[in-house]
């Protein structure tokens, strides 16, 4: 016998289920979108959407005027054009990248070391860690949404922190790439890290800061974290694994190089994966306006109008994702993806 479950158990009367909820609040959201443009319509899937209702606890009024703000921000910023030729210099040293191992959740691993820091431009490093979060996504199975982040603090320092670049990566991340981060784990940071994170904390929202975890390589308990996460074979030894492999650049260049080539498809409504809803229209929701960058000189390299890519790529904005910077420029980041991060 089957067990109506639209049905309220005291009257018999018709009940939404919390789907069926769920479904009406992301239909108001599109509809409060209004009309858009083709390029921005791609990034408005139910999946979302849906990552920013859950962000805002459900909202739809919060919920659609985040996701406008984000699509102002593609707009103008573009993230899904930039390259491996734009950013490759900001790789060299391995500061960040996407490992070529997920965890047992099947998500996608990006490692950070902020100690290996090679550049000053603020911009520069921010569009780096940009890239590398869309990267992060295009790799992610049809059924995950979420990330996990190692950040290893070999040979971190002071002179790696600053709260102002922490505090703008931070807002974008969170504001931008909601429910993308599952979980961030801080393997064996230093013990002044500790006053750092207090500074840093307020900033984050409750949920994105419980999706930190502190691990220490001399501490059995917290190892026991990287046990129940990864595949211990596959794990790179500087996290406490087996695998003896390291970062090369070359190798990593050929990968990046290869995602980028399916970067343009992904983002097409040929995928299902990234797109599903009503035929789109062709009116903006927003007057896209030009942002002024307040970081230094150096920036306006690598900012061009068009990508090396071959994609048409415009000037960026400038706030970027969450990153994990060195140098006087550096940032500390430590977002999560569920109330706001990524």
């Amino acid at each position: 016998m089957s067990v109506d479950l639209k049905k309220s158990g005291a009257n018999g009367s018709d009940k939404p289920t919390v789907l069926e909820e769920q479904q009406e609040k992301i239909k108001e959201v599109r509809k409060l979108l209004g009309e858009l443009p083709d390029k921005l319509f791609i990034f408005c899937s139910d999946a979302s959407i849906s990552r920013y209702l859950r962000a805002r606890n459900w909202n739809v009024k919060k919920a659609t005027k985040m996701l406008k703000e984000t699509l102002k921000w593609r707009f103008e910023y573009k993230p899904e054009e930039i390259c491996w030729d734009e950013v490759a210099h900001e790789a060299e040293t391995g500061k960040i990248y996407r490992s070529n191992y997920i965890d047992k959740f099947g998500r996608t691993v990006l490692v950070m070391r902020p100690g290996c820091q090679n550049t000053k431009s603020t911009k520069g490093q921010i569009r780096y860690l940009v890239y590398c979060m869309e990267n992060a996504i295009l790799n992610l199975p049809p059924e995950q949404e979420q990330m996990v982040w190692l950040i290893d603090f070999q040979g971190f320092n002071m002179s790696n922190i600053s709260v102002k670049v922490t505090r703008e990566t931070a807002h974008v991340l969170q504001e931008h790439y909601p429910e993308r981060l599952g979980l961030a784990i801080l393997y064996n940071p230093p013990k002044f890290f500790e006053s750092f994170w207090t500074v840093v904390k307020p900033f984050l929202e409750p949920k994105t800061y419980r999706k930190v975890k502190f691990v220490y390589s001399d501490d059995h308990g917290t190892k026991k974290i990287m046990e129940d996460l990864f595949d211990m074979e596959q794990l790179e030894s500087a996290f406490g694994g087996l695998n003896q492999s390291g970062y090369n650049i070359n190798d990593y260049a050929e990968r990046m190089k290869e995602d980028d080539k399916r970067m343009p498809l992904f983002w097409s409504r040929e995928n299902p994966a990234a797109f599903s809803g009503p035929s789109s229209a062709t009116i903006p929701c927003f007057n896209p306006v030009n942002s002024e960058c307040d970081s230094d000189d150096s920036d306006k390299e690598h900012v061009e109008n068009s990508s090396p890519c071959g994609l048409a790529s415009d000037h960026l904005s400038e706030v970027n994702l969450l990153e994990i910077n060195g140098g006087g420029n550096s940032t500390m980041e430590i977002q999560s993806g569920s109330d706001k991060a990524t």
